[in-house]
């Protein structure tokens, strides 16, 4: 018989991980109160009123099994996800990656949860952690400062790193004529993708700038440490010329429809809504001061006259150190009616973060009716996933996306280019096998 105390669910942070531990705990008879503290207060990051806040369109990354992430995605949608019934519903032209549209989105979780009739939301900043009944924090890598504080002292190992988002700019402000529509590879319709193509000279031009417009200075107590996965484009720029043309201005699989050939460099820019009112600047999270973006980014061809509705910052990420702190489950090992989800764990990004408080919600509502808590296999994309944030050397963790290496090998020998779809088959199987147990 489940104990009263342990019936009384709260969650803190409505974001994607807090939003998705709610709606999986309600679907399953257990009374929620989910804490957000907007609008009463925002992080460097968030704007919109809403919950599940997303900062950029792409976010959810490509759709192919061949992708662990796209895996991860089927997975969700398998075991009735949230997250993932909001991405379909508000998905945008995007060629072989999920986007979607970021206010849409936000409103398709805003509703869901609002109406649940077994969801409280509570608006307002959280200060300490609930003494009583079971917790699930996902408060977020972008954890205010004072509930910080409280976690530090209640794991007593607290890490953390730095982020960066790119600009956004208006469609009407660009310059049609200097830029062109086409995705990679033909990809998609080929409406997805607008790019501004740059010749060697105006390439060299725009790195040199880079590397020498004015960036915003971290405080002095803090080190900053960059996710490899998400680079300012200028701290990209600084490992050498040639760098960002084999990162996110890399002209393969794109050709410059008035000349016939593939541009020396080429800066993507990707539908940011439904609507294509807005494009984001792909891959160009940056930390350069606001002055020096709009100087900078305006060199690029079609953009000389862009006007930006978001400009690129820089915030500061928190993470726990997972494998020391936490149980397979999501439990604080030192306090097991305590779950932690979201990109406070040490997952990186949006589709994984939805992924950990899927889990922490199934199990916190097990643990609420009394019932036996429960880990996917690891060999499917989400157990690999539980694998990588609970098993891993703490002394050298640091956040991770969902990828390929992260599964069990294959018996067997098999051919590299059979391995992905033969890992995505063997996922999908063990994952229904857990679903019927």
């Amino acid at each position: 018989m489940a104990n009263d105390t342990m019936t009384q669910l709260t969650i803190i942070g409505a974001g994607l991980a807090g939003c998705e531990a709610a709606w999986q705990a309600a679907q399953r008879g257990v009374s929620v109160t989910l804490l957000e503290m907007k609008p009463v207060r925002y992080s460097p990051a968030h704007h919109l009123e809403g919950l599940a806040e997303l900062v950029c369109s792409n976010s959810l990354r490509g759709e192919s099994l061949e992708n662990a992430v796209g895996l991860l995605k089927e997975e969700l949608r398998r075991l009735g996800s949230l997250f993932m019934m909001a991405a379909d519903a508000t998905r945008v032209l995007a060629g072989g990656a999920l986007a979607v549209d970021r206010q849409l989105f936000s409103d398709y979780v805003t509703d869901r949860i609002e109406t649940h009739p077994l969801i409280r939301v509570v608006r307002g900043e959280v200060t300490e952690i609930p003494q009583d009944g079971t917790v699930i924090v996902a408060s977020g890598p972008l954890t205010s400062d004072a509930l910080a504080g409280e976690i530090g002292r209640l794991t007593g190992d607290y890490l953390y790193f730095y982020d960066a988002i790119a600009p956004i700019v208006t469609a009407d402000s660009l310059d049609m004529g200097k830029v062109f529509r086409a995705s990679r590879y033909g990809k998609g319709d080929g409406d997805d993708y607008l790019n501004s193509p740059l010749d060697e000279g105006e390439y060299r031009a725009f790195v040199a700038a880079l590397n020498d417009g004015e960036k915003v200075p971290a405080r002095e107590f803090e080190k900053v440490v960059h996710f490899e996965g998400c680079m300012p484009v200028e701290e990209l720029a600084a490992r050498g010329l040639d760098t960002l043309r084999f990162g996110p201005m890399k002209p393969v699989g794109l050709v410059d429809p008035r000349t016939g050939t593939e541009p020396h460099g080429v800066v993507q820019l990707r539908r940011e809504d439904l609507a294509g009112t807005m494009y984001n600047l792909v891959g160009f999270q940056t930390k350069l001061t606001w002055p020096e973006q709009r100087r900078i980014f305006r060199m690029l061809p079609g953009l000389e006259h862009a006007e930006f509705v978001r400009l690129g910052s820089m915030h500061r990420n928190t993470f726990i150190n997972a494998p020391a702190l936490l149980l397979p489950t999501f439990q604080l090992k030192s306090d097991t009616r305590m779950f932690f989800a979201g990109q406070i764990t040490g997952v990186e990004g949006y589709v994984e973060s939805a992924g950990s408080g899927f889990l922490a919600g199934l199990n916190a509502a097990r643990l609420a009716v009394g019932e036996a808590l429960t880990v996917p296999p690891p060999a499917t994309a989400l157990g690999a996933l539980v694998r990588h944030i609970t098993n891993t050397e703490p002394r050298h963790f640091q956040p991770m996306n969902v990828n390929y290496g992260l599964f069990p090998d294959l018996p067997g020998r098999v051919k590299k280019k059979e391995k992905r779809a033969r890992l995505a088959e063997r996922a999908l199987a063990e994952l229904d096998g857990w679903l019927r147990s």
